[in-house]
């Protein structure tokens, strides 16, 4: 069995999960996990495929045919999880919305080795003056031997300057 990853991104419109789930099907591949979501009127996301390695040529000319309806449809052999990983936290951030927040938050994690697994964010008004907030909730993978402690630290230390509030919390393994 082979484990495909489909990346998608065309203009958002009914029917397109529908469509992307029926190539899937027609070609004997079972849907495993989905991250799909409108974005600024987009239609973006990826889903992880299981499917016969007789049937992945199968598996292309479908997605054809759903590139042919205007969303266009990548995919990539799914890789293997590397060995030695610790343990995964939780990572939200609030603070006022300004350019470079992601950029200074995502640099200290990348220089401390942290994998970012998943990554959301948005904007939300303040409730008593309507600014903007912006919010990250996360899932971390530290690096083996890491603590949580280590990278809230170093996370603290940026957050003054970038003016916002970090929290990590243990997940359960996964």
């Amino acid at each position: 069995m082979a484990n495909l990853v489909l990346t998608v991104m065309g203009s958002d419109r009914p029917g397109l999960t529908q469509a992307l789930s029926s190539a899937v099907l027609s070609a004997g591949g079972n849907w495993l996990e989905s991250h799909l979501s409108q974005l600024a009127g987009l239609y973006v996301g990826s889903t992880l495929v299981e499917i016969d390695e007789a049937k992945v040529e199968a598996l292309l000319e479908a997605v054809r045919a759903v590139d042919a309806e205007g969303l266009d449809v990548r995919i990539a052999p799914a890789s293997q999880r590397a060995g030695g990983l610790g343990d995964a936290v939780g990572f939200n951030l609030v603070g006022q919305d300004r350019p470079g927040i992601v950029h200074q938050v995502t640099a200290t994690l990348a220089r401390l080795g942290v994998n970012i697994e998943t990554f959301k964010s948005f904007l939300t008004p303040e409730p008593h003056s309507g600014a903007q907030l912006f919010h990250i909730d996360a899932r971390l993978r530290l690096p083996a031997g890491m603590s949580s402690a280590a990278v809230q630290a170093e996370l603290e230390a940026i957050s003054g300057e970038i003016m916002v509030d970090v929290a990590l919390s243990p997940l359960d393994a996964a």
